[in-house]
């Protein structure tokens, strides 16, 4: 499939959610609330939020030999995402374990990426006209890295980058990258430096990527919202106030709201803030594929409330 907007590469899991009123500490049990099982991954997430917002979309990765996979990949075609290079493999599909805070919607996850982890340049080259003909290109780290500097090295549109889970990264895949989408954790496992706290030291930080790295680095920041730094200075973008019930895909939102806008036209501190919409939109529903927004959610006024998360 050549000529869509965009081309997520990425993972595909399956989400055990657990609501807790507070993660147990090491060595202790407690009780949780009925669990969830639901459709996830930050690839999956990703491409549905981008198809969601109205972008023609198509997903490279891999899915298990087994009910799972294939009950992920009908969901993400019935998303109308193109699921022609979601490859089934012999290995468990990914599962992601979600521990869920009742209250402030924070989550602690724990990835097994199964499949995800046998997507190989080889894979991706396969999807080479997909990704040659996407006007963008989005991907993530729960898949091997050589995957990942593939797809990036075979775009042609635009390379938006969520490191996340956070890992070290080359500076050649860097300095192929457009726009960069950390939180302010994984930039500082990225700049290999103690985490950013203030303002100043975010955008410090941010900016020593830049020389031979990506063109941009857009931070979110949780209840603060979002930094967009470039070589040109920084820009703040606010939270949108909701209230909090679950941030698990909170991040993958935010950046389908960002490339949304950025393939609309928008500047980068206007595509950013739509990010921020769509992550408010998010954070205010339970799950994660589940709570995704549509163009119409962006477009209605959000629910009072604290400030949302974005990541």
């Amino acid at each position: 499939m050549s000529g869509v907007d965009v081309a997520v590469v990425g993972s595909v899991n399956l989400d055990l959610t657990v609501p807790v009123g507070r993660v147990p500490r090491p060595g202790e049990t407690v009780l949780g609330a009925d669990a969830r099982r639901g459709p996830g991954g930050k690839g999956a997430n990703q491409a549905v939020a981008c198809a969601r917002l109205g972008l023609r979309t198509a997903m490279i990765g891999c899915v298990g030999e087994d009910a799972d996979g294939g009950m992920l990949a009908e969901r993400l075609r019935a998303e109308g995402v193109d699921v022609r290079h979601l490859v089934p493999v012999p290995a468990p599909t990914g599962l992601a374990m979600i521990i869920l805070e009742e209250g402030d919607g924070e989550s602690t996850i724990v990835v097994s990426p199964g499949a995800n982890g046998r997507l190989d340049a080889g894979r991706v080259r396969a999807a080479e006209g997909t990704i040659t003909g996407a006007r963008a290109v989005l991907a993530q780290l729960e898949i091997p890295i050589p995957a990942v500097a593939e797809a990036v090295r075979l775009a042609t549109g635009t390379v938006v980058l969520n490191p996340a889970p956070a890992r070290p990264l080359p500076r050649e895949l860097l300095s192929r990258v457009d726009v960069l989408v950390p939180n302010r954790h994984e930039l500082a496992v990225l700049c290999q430096a103690p985490t950013p706290e203030s303002p100043d030291e975010v955008a410090d930080l941010a900016r020593s990527l830049l020389p031979g790295g990506p063109r941009a680095v857009v931070v979110t920041l949780g209840a603060d919202g979002a930094m967009v730094v470039t070589a040109d200075g920084v820009a703040r973008v606010p939270a949108v106030p909701v209230r909090a019930v679950d941030a698990t895909a909170a991040g993958d939102s935010f950046c389908a709201g960002l490339v949304a806008g950025l393939l609309a036209g928008e500047p980068l501190a206007e595509a950013a803030a739509r990010g921020c919409r769509a992550a408010a939109v998010t954070v205010s529903r339970p799950g994660a594929i589940d709570a995704l927004p549509t163009a119409a959610d962006l477009a209605a006024p959000p629910a009072p409330g604290p400030a949302a998360s974005p990541a």
